[in-house]
């Protein structure tokens, strides 16, 4: 049931009332919170379905942009930016529903390969074309909006390590 009020809003005012400081900081961070709450509980009801959760999605379509449709598990990890238990959970679960396959590597005996099947390939179209439908869970947000957020969002995670600035053989002019 929605609140008669703004919690954010009030948290902000009983924030600046207080003389904490850096309210506009705490008002983003709590929204941004407060939106990856909705986001992900839009984009999972979406996915049910399909048998997904965001997070498997995820690996699947990482595995289908695999120029063989395989990765090592500690890439998927990598790329994902998760921990190697998450990652072995994750391909345990679509393993388990026959939407990957652990496979040997074929030049290293020490790495397994996690590898798309057909039936993983035919979900993760599927699933990412709902998601398309649905905008991905961001309605109420213009296009524009939408485009500022993740521009803004960028720089955040640029600062937090995510990546570099100017990723290898690219370059953005002077700095």
């Amino acid at each position: 049931m929605p609140l008669s009020f703004d919690p954010i809003a009030e948290a902000r005012r009983n924030w600046e009332a207080h003389g904490w400081g850096a309210a506009d900081q705490m008002s983003a961070a709590t929204s941004i919170t407060r939106a990856h709450q909705i986001l992900l509980q839009r984009i999972d009801a979406a996915l049910e379905p399909h048998g997904l959760v965001f997070s498997r999605f995820e690996a699947l379509a990482l595995l289908s942009f695999s120029r063989t449709g395989s990765l090592p598990l500690g890439k998927i990890g990598d790329r994902l930016q998760v921990h190697p238990t998450s990652v072995t959970n994750t391909i345990d679960r679509l393993e388990a529903d026959g939407l990957v396959a652990r496979v040997p590597h074929p030049t290293d005996r020490r790495t397994t390969l996690a590898q798309l099947t057909g039936a993983g390939r035919a979900v993760v179209t599927d699933a990412a074309a709902t998601l398309a439908d649905i905008g991905y869970g961001l309605d109420g947000m213009s296009d524009l909006d939408t485009s500022r957020t993740d521009t803004a969002l960028v720089a955040l995670r640029r600062a937090a390590g995510d990546f570099p600035r100017d990723p290898p053989g690219r370059t953005t002019g002077p700095h």
